[in-house]
């Protein structure tokens, strides 16, 4: 992507969004790591200042709708996972900013707890989708994979990894 500086904190203002900290790591990892021209972030749940909003088995209590909204907030940690990244690098400093150096989304996997029954994980997952369309245009356009599992950290009920290409 070309553009004025600050292009991707513009759109995200412009979506109401705020990009938020990065998320601390649970265990012995990192939350973003660059190799080469890309950034692969770890799995990222969809914590909102910290705290998990809602937890459970998709299909199975927690509805498909709600879902979708946590996996759109997740897909935005990892944003600010690599966000973070970029800004440590310099010589922009803010993570929001340092996002102008993304340029294409290449890779989405969502994992979804599931019920056994339920079978709509790429509907979930369209909320990370869609929401790295809006923020970075025919960039945010991706290949991606969309799994069910049985569970997932602290009971969340989607985690998002992205893999970037950057400048």
């Amino acid at each position: 992507m070309s553009g004025a500086e600050g292009r991707v904190a513009a759109r995200l203002a412009e979506l109401g969004l705020t990009l938020p900290a990065a998320a601390a790591p649970l265990a012995a990892y990192v939350p973003a790591v660059r190799s080469g021209a890309h950034v692969w972030t770890s799995g990222q749940l969809p914590f909102v200042e910290g705290v998990m909003p809602t937890t459970g088995k998709v299909g199975g209590g927690l509805d498909a709708e709600t879902a979708t909204t946590l996996a759109r907030t997740a897909a935005l940690n990892a944003l600010a996972a690599v966000g973070a990244l970029l800004a440590s690098e310099g010589p922009v400093t803010d993570p929001a900013t340092a996002l102008d150096r993304v340029r294409r989304v290449v890779k989405v996997v969502g994992f979804v707890a599931s019920d056994p029954a339920f079978t709509g994980q790429p509907a979930v997952v369209n909320g990370a989708s869609l929401l790295l369309h809006e923020v970075f245009g025919e960039a945010g356009v991706h290949a991606r994979s969309a799994v069910g599992v049985a569970a997932l950290p602290l009971d969340a009920a989607v985690e998002i990894e992205l893999v970037v290409e950057v400048d």
